[in-house]
């Protein structure tokens, strides 16, 4: 069992066992017969191809693998014939049924064609219509012959779709001119490594994604030496000579950086092997390693000169394409500055409306005053009279007050009085009887200290005014 046919088989429950059978018979049989079934079959084998091109299993000359675009042949048929249900008989409708709906796109088409893959033109053929209906009615089927398929290249959307993504949120967010600019094989290495891919891209999936990065994402423009990431809002224009000479630069320091990375390992293994020969005491094999070893430091030398010099032309047209988008914004600010001091009128037009605005707030004050006084006019208050009916409410509650007071006093002398000894009024008798002038006066003291304790002061607890009415006695 092949890896691809091992793949599929195991990628899901599309090609079960109890399904392969139907999958490997001739699908044209149940076009008309059975639809669901067809359209079934036909979607297992679409997702299962597609699948496996871009895990880069199907079959290719060579040892790379296409992973955006199907090759198809007998060698494809090959890798998919098992020896319990043979080959599948009807991969050639498979494929045609890819091409109608826009899933499978011609190679050749999909390069050649000027406008994008997503503005179809639908146009009416006669023999493409009376091939359809009778396809339809299970009268005709495009492949000539079952279990047979012809060669041919065809790029898979789906695989294109998302590996495009992929690359355009790694790579289109550089807002530097030097920056977008890469030469042809370094844009085609920073798109593997965006793919999270080992290897580059082969040149066929490489030359179909720069062709629909550029005509149906509109996101970059190429030419056979450089490739241009488009700015956010800036037109579609071509490659300047500017565009070409930045990349030849990026180029020249990559190649010197290889090679900087190429004499410093060949000068450590010359270093190791004089040192070898010195412990082999072989003089002459030391000394031709030392002599190749001092010329290599000098070519090193050179490299890393040239290299120096490159990278300051580099920074200084780095530095000047700064300066060039710096300018064009100042001066697109410079024109919206001009557009909104029109709309503003200059600086007289300006003081005649803080004028104005001056005039009118006054009026507003003044109107705002005027009406105030109307109405203060209209309900006019006597505050002299609101003041002595105030002071007649504040006599009256300190009357009521001291009233309350006064009566709460009497009670308490009361009990007072009701809860004195027998003996003391016993007592008090004989005195009274023993000496009435004392008695008179002891009556008269009793109720004076009454109406001195019922006529305290507001403020004066109880006991207070109980102290002062004996001081006063």
């Amino acid at each position: 069992m092949t890896e691809l046919l091992q793949y599929i088989l195991s990628s899901g429950d599309q090609f079960r066992r109890a399904r392969i059978p139907s999958l490997y018979s001739d699908l044209s049989l149940q076009r008309a017969n059975n639809p669901d079934g067809f359209s079934a079959n036909i979607s297992a084998w679409e997702n299962a191809l597609r699948k496996a091109a871009r895990a880069g299993l199907i079959p290719a000359p060579g040892k790379s693998h296409d992973t955006l675009s199907l090759r198809t042949g007998e060698e494809l048929l090959q890798a998919l014939t098992t020896k319990e249900w043979g080959r599948p008989l009807s991969l050639g409708t498979v494929i045609d049924e890819a091409v109608q709906r826009r899933q499978f796109i011609p190679r050749k088409e999909f390069l050649d064609s000027p406008t994008s893959i997503y503005n179809r033109k639908w146009t009416i053929r006669p023999w493409w219509l009376v091939s359809w209906t009778l396809q339809q009615l299970g009268l005709y089927e495009k492949q000539a012959a079952l279990g047979k398929l012809p060669t041919a290249q065809y790029v898979i959307v789906s695989n294109v779709e998302e590996a495009a993504a992929q690359v355009m949120s790694r790579m289109t967010d550089r807002t530097n001119l030097v920056d977008r600019i890469y030469p042809k094989h370094i844009f085609a290495s920073e798109v593997s490594k965006a793919l999270g891919m080992q290897n580059d891209l082969t040149d066929n999936d490489f030359e179909v994604m720069l062709r629909f990065l550029a005509r149906d994402k509109g996101v970059l423009n190429y030419d056979d030496l450089a490739v241009k990431l488009k700015s956010a809002g800036e037109p579609s224009s071509q490659l300047t000579a500017e565009d070409r000479t930045v990349a030849s630069l990026k180029s020249l320091i990559a190649d010197l950086n290889v090679q900087l990375t190429a004499l410093t390992v060949r000068i450590n293994n010359l270093g190791e092997k004089a040192k070898s020969a010195v412990k082999a005491k072989n003089r002459v094999a030391a000394m031709a390693a030392l002599k190749s070893k001092k010329a290599a430091e000098s070519v090193l030398s050179q490299r890393y000169e040239t290299l120096g010099q490159v990278e300051g032309v580099y920074g200084k047209i780095e530095q000047a394409a700064d300066q060039v988008a710096l300018i064009h914004v100042m001066e697109a600010s410079t024109g919206v500055l001009r557009n909104l001091h029109a709309q503003i009128g200059g600086v007289e037009r300006v003081e005649d409306v803080l004028e104005g605005l001056r005039d009118e707030t006054g009026k507003v004050d003044e109107i705002g005053q005027v009406m105030e006084e109307a109405g203060r006019g209209e309900n006019a208050v006597d505050e002299d009279a609101i003041d002595d009916e105030l002071q007649a409410l504040e006599l009256q509650d300190r009357t009521e007050r001291e009233e309350k007071e006064a009566e709460q006093t009497r009670r308490r002398l009361a009990e007072l009085e009701e809860v004195k000894p027998p003996e003391t009024l016993i007592g008090s008798r004989k005195e009274q009887s023993e000496d009435p002038v004392v008695a008179a006066q002891s009556q008269a003291n009793h109720s004076l200290s009454s109406e001195q304790l019922a006529r305290k002061e507001p403020n004066q607890t109880e006991d207070e005014a109980t102290t002062a009415v004996a001081a006063d006695s």
